[in-house]
């Protein structure tokens, strides 16, 4: 489950609401920081495809980083403008769909970094997401992706408690229920294999699992953390174990192939 706006106790657009949020939304998903590496680029030129509320934005930038946005819905534009307006940030904001991106930015813009965690899989033609990013990406540079996982806990769980109840409608399951809000339009589910195949222009460097949510919703809302009854007793190693077998984000690190050699997976 990802930070959504009323993810925080305090007043929505405060500097205490998006305190709350970024400490929320990091214990949560630790492994965030570690995937992002905001310290590594630092001068670097770096594209962010889905900001949501602009939590891993403000951090690029505080890093250093030379940051520019591009994000879909209006709603999230204008509180990452706010957000990085209170905290005396500054980065290249714009409105726009990803699967357009060559008509977004200046023809000749290219980036050491482009990364983006769990937007593309909710885009109608992701391709044309990655076709575009595979244009903008420097020789050196790096792409940083979240996807979601096919065989995950969350896709069994999804199954296990609603295809009982919708089992004509087993193909949409994962994409009616993955979010916090029932009914994304579009949300597509990735093996190691299909992820690849997503990304056949790419050389994938390092392709893993990570992400269980081991706590009771109803709780969590209420900002209370109470692990549900079957993690409750697992050991910390077990549990981490079980991430990278059927974690839900499926984290990817690729470059762009070097001209005249062939290309290699994982």
């Amino acid at each position: 489950m990802a930070p959504t706006v009323q993810d925080a106790q305090r007043s929505v657009g405060t500097r205490e609401y998006f305190d709350e949020v970024e400490q929320r939304k990091y214990f949560i998903e630790p492994h965030i920081p570690g995937f992002a590496q905001f310290e590594r680029w630092r001068g670097k030129e770096v594209l962010e495809i889905g900001c949501g509320i602009g939590t891993d934005s403000c951090n690029f930038v505080r890093n250093g980083a030379n940051l520019s946005v591009v994000e879909l819905s209006t709603e999230s534009l204008s509180i990452t403008t706010k957000r990085l307006e209170l905290y005396g940030l500054k980065a290249n904001l714009i409105n726009g769909n990803a699967e357009k991106l060559d008509q977004l930015l200046p023809p000749e813009q290219k980036f050491d970094l482009i990364y983006s965690f769990g937007v593309i899989h909710h885009t109608p033609r992701p391709r044309m997401v990655i076709d575009a990013i595979a244009k903008r990406l420097k020789p050196q540079g790096e792409l940083r992706l979240m996807l979601y996982a096919r065989v995950s806990w969350k896709v069994l769980w999804i199954y296990l408690r609603y295809i009982w109840f919708e089992p004509w409608n087993w193909r949409r399951l994962p994409a009616k229920y993955s979010e916090a809000q029932i009914g994304s339009p579009v949300s597509y589910v990735y093996s190691f294999q299909e992820a690849r195949e997503l990304l056949q222009s790419f050389t994938i460097v390092e392709m893993r699992k990570d992400h269980l949510f081991p706590y009771r919703i109803p709780d969590y809302v209420q900002y209370r953390y109470v692990k549900n009854w079957y993690f409750r007793w697992m050991p910390q190693a077990w549990f981490r174990w079980l991430e990278h077998k059927l974690g839900w984000h499926l984290l990817i690190v690729a470059e762009l192939p070097e001209k005249g050699s062939p290309e290699t997976g994982d």
